[in-house]
C-alpha cells in the first residue's frame, strides 16, 4: 500500500480487516486492548477517530507488522512513528555486522540473510553450496531465495525430497502472506505455487519413525547432503528493515553431510555475495 492509498483508507477499515485476518471477535479485541467494546465498534465503523496511542495499542493487539502499523497511522491521520532504514545505512553497521559475524561463524555449514521479500542480503561461503548449476538469471541481484530454491533452473533439480521441501516453503510463505496480508508476498507464492514438481506434496508432514526434523536433501556430484535449518531474527526491532531481515542456517543432519563440509568445501571467491 502506498502512503496515498494508505491515507484515503478509512483507519476503521483497515483495523476491522485486521482483526478478521486474526480471527478475534470485537469482544476480545476490546478486552485484550482494555477498552470498551462500543468504543472499538465505533472506531471500526468510522464514528469515532483514534488517538495515535489506540491506533499503536489496537496493532500491538493484532500482532500487526511494523511496516503495516504505519500504514494504520497514516489511515489515521498521524506520521509513522518506525523508520526504514536501508540496509547499507550508517545507522545499520551495528546490525550488518552482527548479521555478518553469525554467518561467518556458521561455517563451513550454509547460511543465508533475507528480507520480507526473501531477497538475499547477505550470504556465507558455504551458501555456494546451494547455487551449485542454477541459471545465472537466477542469481542476478536481487537474488529472490525462495524463486532460486523453487525454479527448475535452480535448486530444485538437485533437491531429492523437492515436493516435502516445496511443501513447507510454500506454507511458511502462505502464513507470512497471511500474518502481514503483502499483496507481494502473495504474487510470489503464486509464481511458486505455478513451477514444475514431479513428487506428491504434503500437505501434512508426517514424520517418518526416526523423523525429529524436516530435512533438506540435495544431491552434490556423487554424493547426498542431509540438512535441516534453523531461522534468527532481531527479537525487539523498533526499525521496519531490522523487523524483516532473517538469517537461515542449514546444520547437517548426519554425520556423513558434516563429515563431507569439513574442512571448508570452497574457497572464498564461491561466495554468492561479495563483501
Amino acid at each position: 500500500m502506498t502512503v496515498a492509498e494508505a491515507r484515503h483508507r478509512p483507519v476503521g477499515r483497515l483495523l476491522r480487516v485486521w482483526r478478521a485476518r486474526r480471527r478475534l471477535s470485537q469482544l476480545e479485541l476490546a478486552i485484550a486492548a482494555e477498552i470498551s467494546t462500543r468504543h472499538l465498534s465505533f472506531v471500526e465503523t468510522g464514528r469515532a477517530m483514534p488517538s495515535r496511542d489506540m491506533v499503536l495499542r489496537l496493532a500491538d493487539q493484532l500482532d500487526v507488522p511494523l511496516r503495516e502499523r504505519n500504514q494504520l497511522l497514516l489511515a489515521a491521520g498521524y506520521a509513522p512513528v518506525y523508520p526504514r532504514t536501508p540496509l547499507d545505512s550508517p545507522t545499520l553497521e551495528p546490525v550488518r555486522a552482527a548479521v555478518r559475524r553469525v554467518l561467518l561463524a556458521h561455517e563451513p555449514y550454509p547460511a543465508l540473510a533475507v528480507d520480507r521479500s526473501w531477497h538475499l542480503t547477505d550470504a556465507n561461503r558455504g551458501a555456494a553450496l546451494l547455487t551449485t548449476g542454477a541459471a545465472e538469471s537466477l542469481l542476478a541481484p536481487p537474488v529472490n531465495v525462495l524463486r532460486l530454491t523453487l525454479h527448475p533452473a535452480g535448486l530444485a533439480p538437485r533437491i531429492l525430497n523437492l515436493g516435502q521441501w516445496r511443501a513447507q516453503l510454500l506454507g511458511r510463505l502462505r502464513r507470512q502472506v497471511d500474518l502481514t496480508g503483502d499483496h507481494e508476498l502473495s504474487e510470489l507464492h503464486d509464481e511458486l505455487r505455478g513451477y514444475p514438481c514431479d513428487q506428491p506434496e504434503p500437505e501434512l508432514s508426517i514424520p517418518g519413525p526416526a523423523d525429529v526434523l524436516m530435512p533438506l536433501r540435495i544431491r552434490d556430484g556423487d554424493r547426498q547432503l542431509s540438512f535441516f535449518s534453523t531461522v534468527l531474527a532481531f527479537e525487539t526491532p523498533l526499525d521496519v528493515t531490522v523487523a524483516e531481515l532473517s538469517v537461515e542456517s542449514f546444520f547437517p543432519l548426519d554425520e556423513a553431510t558434516a563429515r563431507a563440509l569439513r574442512p571448508p568445501h570452497g574457497p572464498a571467491d564461491r561466495t554468492l555475495l561479495a563483501g
